[in-house]
């Protein structure tokens, strides 16, 4: 076991590790916007659009992600799409929205239920105090109900968001240049493969846990605001 390529393969990890967290900032954004519109929709009274979503919903928590992915792909990919640049990575960025649109829509269906949790939570006479007060009831839903369901759901999104940057690495299986599939290219250059897998689970280790650290803190202000 020798830690010799390190020197120069090093920028295949650090490069990779920059695509990782933009695609999981951009997933977890799209992710939480489709998990808060469908959980919306789910709890309407429109029934043919409660069917739909929770036809989405389902197929997305019910199937592999490594079939979403590779299926996204064989259905929207597509050649001529310019090329990204990041230090010695180059990305297709046909293969990149692909991928963050994949794995949105799959985060988006278990925000979906996470969300309508939160929403959930909040107890009735805090809707019913807003209706008196003469708000109506989607601004109630905007301005009452969803910043208290934030509260509520905060740390579950963030077990979300590291979810994310760990289930990033299997965009590597369509050619997506994040570090996963830069360690891989490292393996294959300098045929080893214990070493680098072990650099690449320290990269995974310190990113997951510094974000889980920061959600922690983030959430702890956060209770000790609505204490007072």
């Amino acid at each position: 076991m020798s830690w010799s390529f390190i020197p120069e393969y090093l920028p295949y990890f650090n490069d990779g590790v920059i695509f990782t967290i933009i695609i999981s900032v951009f997933v977890v954004i799209f992710g939480t916007v489709i998990g808060i519109l469908a959980a919306l929709g789910k709890m309407s009274k429109i029934a043919p659009l409660r069917w739909v979503l929770n036809a989405y919903i389902e197929i997305f928590r019910d199937t592999p992600m490594l079939v979403q992915i590779a299926l996204g792909y064989a259905i929207l990919g597509v050649s001529n799409w310019p090329t990204i640049h990041i230090g010695i990575l180059s990305e297709d960025s046909n293969r990149l929205a692909v991928g963050i649109l994949i794995l949105s829509l799959n985060s988006g269906a278990y925000m979906a239920e996470i969300v309508r949790a939160g929403i959930e939570a909040v107890p009735a006479g805090q809707k019913e105090a807003a209706y008196s007060l003469g708000i109506r009831p989607a601004k109630a839903m905007m301005s009452v109900i969803l910043p208290q369901a934030v509260r509520n759901i905060l740390p579950a999104v963030g077990n979300e968001f590291v979810t994310i940057i760990k289930d990033s690495s299997l965009l590597s299986t369509i050619g997506v240049m994040e570090i996963y599939f830069g360690t891989q290219t490292v393996i294959t250059s300098t045929y080893q493969t214990i070493t680098p897998l072990l650099l690449v689970s320290v990269y995974y280790f310190v990113v997951c846990f510094a974000l889980s650290r920061l959600l922690a803190r983030f959430e702890k202000k956060l209770g000790k605001g609505y204490a007072k």
